[in-house]
């Protein structure tokens, strides 16, 4: 089948498995983001446990995509629901990292003078050190979504939905067009989430610095 007859013939398909691969990929990145950003102000504030957790997360990623649908598999099934939280898992590493080091990271004069204006632990963490780590942490966000998105395809491995689900049919037919569409569509996904990232993470930079040198 040529390519002008399947997006044609196939196109309402090709929307929903895209409209999938989105709705896994925005639950993977909330979650990922959630959890990372928390995970990192944590460790952040108590840096005895910054080296046994990001250990941890390291240790996580290096488990195969497989046997971590496995080891998951008896306790959320198989599925969506169950691609979506292993990629969880490996999604949010980046996060918890950049979050640690771009509070840890903050210049100690800013912390002393925000305490010699009256503030809070907690105010210092929401006005000063957050805004001035933001620009890092989104660096973290920006690779898990990149990452998010790209694993997303092989949920369709255990019975999920998104684009993955397009590619691995077409593997199955042997339908070399079949397999191209999916691919390529999963690439852009994945380019433009790095793109819009990249151009907030850019405009970030810029607006601490000016922050910095107001």
């Amino acid at each position: 089948m040529d390519w002008t007859t399947y997006l044609t013939t196939r196109s309402d398909y090709l929307v929903k498995t895209t409209v999938d691969h989105l709705t896994m990929a925005a639950w993977v990145i909330a979650m990922a983001v959630s959890a990372g950003i928390v995970t990192g102000i944590f460790i952040a504030k108590l840096s005895r446990l910054a080296k046994p957790v990001l250990n941890l997360a390291s240790i996580i990623q290096t488990i195969p995509v497989l046997a971590m649908f496995a080891l998951l598999m008896p306790f959320v099934g198989i599925g969506s629901k169950a691609g979506v939280i292993a990629v969880t898992l490996y999604s949010v590493l980046p996060i918890i990292q950049n979050t640690y080091t771009g509070i840890t990271n903050v210049d100690p004069s800013f912390i002393d003078a925000g305490r010699g204006m009256g503030m809070t632990e907690r105010d210092l963490l929401i006005k000063v050190e957050l805004p001035l780590a933001m620009p890092v942490i989104l660096a973290g966000i920006r690779t898990a979504s990149v990452l998010a998105v790209a694993m997303i395809t092989l949920v369709a491995l255990i019975g999920g939905s998104g684009l993955g689900k397009v590619i691995f049919r077409g593997i199955t037919k042997v339908d070399n067009t079949e397999i191209m569409v999916g691919a390529i569509l999963a690439a852009i996904l994945a380019i433009l989430a790095d793109g819009i990232l990249g151009l907030a993470e850019k405009k970030l930079r810029w607006d601490s610095a000016k922050r910095v040198r107001g």
